[in-house]
């Protein structure tokens, strides 16, 4: 148990050096951009298109500081993807805090579970982890309802084929944008299969 303690007490450390400082701005600036930039993607409302599609997830409801981190890291090449790459390039500072404030203020949509039989397998790894491979709750950082703080974001009802897609995409370094690399560190120690009842079990809550 000594392995998983410190490891929560390294995520605290994190969490507090990397205090996230409020966004300011206008909203309704922000949902005239959306409207241009960002609904054929994400949707009218940040909550997504139909049918999902994991390149593409929910913003509605998550936290602004969150938001215009992932909006400048694209702009800046430190979260790398193609599309986003495109949208944000014309993007000033101003637009990216009125669009991050814009999707907080969203009233995030409650996710469809897919696969029923990984959700007890999925509970219990967000709420406990795995102490065997030095992996803490996510509850820990993501809340145990999912809702997160400024530093680790709401993910509560996020489409379960983007979570899973993130996690592989941590482990294999393809993405490496988390503060103090913690997702990358934590995810390199998860099963696939643990992955995937994680998955499905962020996407249960709301």
């Amino acid at each position: 148990m000594i392995r998983p303690i410190l490891f929560i007490l390294a995520l605290s450390s994190i969490g507090t050096a990397y205090a996230a400082i409020p966004v300011k701005g206008d909203a309704k600036k922000g949902a005239a951009i959306a409207k241009l930039v960002c609904i054929a993607c994400h949707g009218a409302d940040g909550n997504g298109i139909t049918p999902p599609n994991p390149d593409y997830p929910k913003l509605a409801g998550k936290q602004p500081e969150y938001l215009l981190k992932q909006l400048k890291d694209f702009k800046a090449g430190k979260r790398k993807n193609d599309i986003m790459a495109g949208m944000v390039a014309n993007l000033s500072p101003d637009d990216m805090a009125n669009l991050s404030l814009h999707f907080a203020a969203q009233k995030s949509t409650p996710g469809a579970v897919k696969n029923p039989e990984l959700l007890e397998f999925g509970k219990k790894f967000y709420t406990e982890g795995n102490p065997d491979q030095g992996v803490p709750a996510c509850a820990g950082c993501h809340l145990p309802d999912g809702s997160g703080t400024t530093v680790y974001p709401h993910i509560a009802g996020q489409y379960s084929s983007y979570v899973y897609q993130q996690l592989k995409r941590f482990s294999s370094g393809e993405r490496d944008n988390d503060r103090g690399l913690v997702m990358q560190s934590l995810s390199l120690r998860m099963t696939d299969q643990e992955m995937k009842a994680v998955s499905e079990y962020i996407t249960s809550l709301k």
